[in-house]
């Protein structure tokens, strides 16, 4: 067996995941539910990739190991677990106005052997939560984590659908936010409208980058929008450009014609 087929990535509550070793050649298939190695302890999840392809999401860094595939005893606790999570949800939210604390709380992730518990929250600046830490440590007598994470992270947990039907990238497979501008709405002629390039987490939409590129090796190849084009005895305004036909829509005064790149290029003033 390859190296790179012992190799699994799994995913737990909330869209996290992680890449494990499978040292002991388990024979993982996508969809079990596997133990792993966690920062202290063990945890629990879906094995959600394996075999070659998850040795290209691999990244530096060590891997930890899985331990075995989940038994019947693993699937129940994971259940006891989830409904602990609700409990845990209810407590720290009243909690967090007990504290009168400037946060939103977004989701609860018990570690599958009870070692930790993450709090997830949103918050528009920094909180002091030490207090909200000890009350809560006092009751579940357990390592409690509170970790604030951005509205797009909240929107990948929470999960859900985009304006395409599909379920959305930050849920499926993005591991990483980069870098999304208006000025990619631009460069593929996108009204600037927020509710048509707005995600459920109320940013620019993460699918606004993946055929940027392509649009602007395609736009550098038209005369840029707004030039006058010269066309017989008419002159007008290159106002939009279709990709797909090839060509662009000149404005002559009250009138307009789909002009061929060929033949805009060659007649810009």
């Amino acid at each position: 067996m390859s190296k790179s087929s012992k190799l699994v990535e799994v995913a737990f509550k909330g869209e996290r995941k992680a890449i494990f070793k499978d040292k002991n050649e388990l024979d993982i298939v996508e969809g079990e539910y596997i133990v792993v190695e966690a920062e202290r302890g063990q945890d629990m999840g879906k094995a959600s990739c394996v075999g070659s392809l998850v040795k290209l999401k691999r990244g530096k860094g060590e891997t930890r190991g899985v331990v075995r595939k989940a038994l019947a005893g693993d699937l129940e606790t994971l259940k006891r677990n989830q409904e602990r999570e609700k409990s845990a949800f209810k407590v720290c939210r009243d909690k967090i106005k007990h504290y009168k604390l400037d946060m939103k709380l977004v989701d609860v992730e018990m570690q599958f052997d009870g070692g930790k518990i993450t709090f997830y929250f949103t918050a528009a600046q920094r909180v002091d939560f030490r207090e909200l830490v000890k009350d809560l440590a006092s009751v579940y007598r357990t390592r409690i984590e509170l970790r604030q994470i951005g509205v797009r992270d909240e929107a990948k947990r929470i999960s859900g659908c985009g304006v395409c039907g599909r379920k959305q990238c930050c849920s499926a497979f993005l591991s990483e936010f980069e870098q999304i501008t208006t000025q990619m709405a631009k460069d593929q002629q996108i009204a600037l409208n927020p509710s048509k390039i707005s995600g459920n987490c109320g940013r620019l939409l993460c699918c606004l980058r993946y055929e940027n590129d392509m649009y602007i090796d395609i736009f550098s190849k038209f005369p840029p929008l707004g030039s006058r084009i010269k066309y017989g005895n008419k002159e007008g305004t290159l106002n939009y450009i279709n990709i797909f036909q090839n060509k662009g829509l000149v404005h002559f005064g009250d009138a307009q014609e789909w002009l061929e790149i060929e033949e805009l290029t060659k007649n810009v003033v």
